[in-house]
This record gives C-alpha cells, sequence and structure tokens, in this order.
C-alpha cells in the first residue's frame, strides 16, 4: 500500500513539473513564410487538440479563409460573409496552416509611458524595456481611437507562391473608439515563423462585445486608456 501511494506522488509530481515547464512557454507550428511562399495552406494544426486553461493563440484560419484567436480557452474565428462584412464566431473545431499559443494563467500590469500611442511603439517599448530570451503573450484592453485590421478571406482552390498571392481577397476593416482585447505575442528570433521581418509582434484585435475581430495592422490609442499585461515571470 505504502509502495502503491509513493509510486502515485511520484506520477502526481512528475505531471505538475511537466505542466509549470510548460506554463507560459510559447509553442508555434509550421511558419508564415510557408505559407507564403511555399502554398502551405492546410491545417497543420487542430484547435481542439490543445489543453484550452489559460490558452491563447493567434493565427489565420487553414485555407487563409479567415483569422483565429484564442482569449483565455475561447476560439474566435472571423470570416467574411457575402455582403463583404466581418463574422465572428466561436469554434473550436478548427485547423491553422501556422499558429502560435501558449497557456498562461496568471499577468501583470504595466503602465504604459506617455509616449507609447500605438503598435509601432509598442513594439520599440517591449523590444527595449522587456526582452526576453524566450517568445512570450501580452494582452492590451482598453479604448482605441483608432484602428485598421484585416480578415484574409482567399478564394478557394486558390494556388499561393507569394505574399502577393496570399493576400488575393483580404478585406481591410477601419475601426474608431471602440473598447477592444488585442493579444499579442512577442519574439526577437521568429521573423517569418509567425511575426513579419519588421517587427518583433503579432497582434490580433477583438472589440469588446465580440463583434469584430482580426489580425491588427495599426492601432493607436492613449496610453492612459489602454493596459498592458505581461505573463508572470517576464522580465520587467
Amino acid at each position: 500500500m505504502k509502495t502503491l501511494f509513493f509510486s502515485l506522488a511520484l506520477l502526481f509530481l512528475a505531471v505538475s513539473c511537466r505542466e509549470s515547464i510548460k506554463l507560459n512557454e510559447v509553442q508555434s507550428v509550421s511558419a508564415m513564410k510557408n505559407v507564403m511562399w511555399k502554398g502551405e495552406l492546410g491545417a497543420k494544426i487542430q484547435l481542439d487538440t490543445l489543453n484550452k486553461n489559460g490558452l491563447y493563440g493567434i493565427g489565420p484560419l487553414e485555407g487563409l479563409a479567415g483569422e483565429i484567436t484564442i482569449d483565455e480557452g475561447q476560439i474566435y474565428i472571423s470570416t467574411i460573409d457575402d455582403n463583404n462584412q466581418i463574422r465572428v464566431e466561436k469554434q473550436a473545431h478548427v485547423g491553422a496552416p501556422f499558429f502560435v499559443y501558449t497557456n498562461t494563467k496568471k499577468f501583470f500590469e504595466i503602465k504604459l509611458p506617455e509616449y507609447v500611442t500605438n503598435l509601432n511603439l509598442l513594439n520599440k517599448f517591449l523590444s527595449k524595456n522587456h526582452v526576453r530570451d524566450d517568445a512570450y503573450v501580452f494582452k492590451l484592453k482598453g479604448e482605441i481611437e483608432s484602428g485598421k485590421i484585416h480578415v484574409q478571406n482567399l478564394p478557394p482552390n486558390t494556388k499561393v507562391s507569394s505574399p502577393k498571392e496570399a493576400h488575393q481577397g483580404q478585406v481591410d476593416f477601419e475601426i474608431d473608439n471602440k473598447a477592444v482585447e488585442m493579444i499579442g505575442f512577442y519574439s526577437n528570433s521568429a521573423h517569418g515563423v509567425y511575426t513579419h521581418h519588421d517587427t518583433n509582434i503579432h497582434v490580433h484585435l477583438i472589440t469588446e462585445d465580440r463583434i469584430i475581430m482580426g489580425h491588427c495592422d495599426a492601432a493607436s490609442f492613449n496610453p492612459k486608456t489602454i493596459k498592458l499585461y505581461l505573463p508572470t515571470g517576464s522580465k520587467s
């Protein structure tokens, strides 16, 4: 009986250790460059296979048919309807051609300096003040003054061999004075994987009412009306 109890205790400890190691660890599947240049549009990951506890993630929908944002384990997809408008819905059984994700339970707030008034300046701020050896997720919550997002809408069966071809059908939207949440990932070594070559961040935006969601190309805000959250364990 004592032997069984000891074995179970060791098993529990081993599982706990594995979970603690994985917590906050950013995982990526395939790469943006494989989609853009090699035309690998099929799903490389099925999101219903992931642990939803504290799950955050962003990426395009398979076939570049939309966008995916995971916020606290809730999977949102955005697609373009027949009227060329965004449709946002929750779906669990979806796949992505490339994806970045992590499981994070605790965040702490960072006060943004007055000069950080847009995503480009946020990128510089994080790159200078919150550099880590590994990638991390971050959140922004509050009201933006203006923003630009896009939703991929590649026609079915389209062949892709360049970024220009990959963005066929992409629909752009401008939003103003909206309460939003932005889920982003920072890395200074993931260019072409899940960040573009000229930035260290990849960001998706979803409005507080969950009506609008997409890849965030730009956002301007008053740093007094928006809050930045980093995962516990990030360098402050």
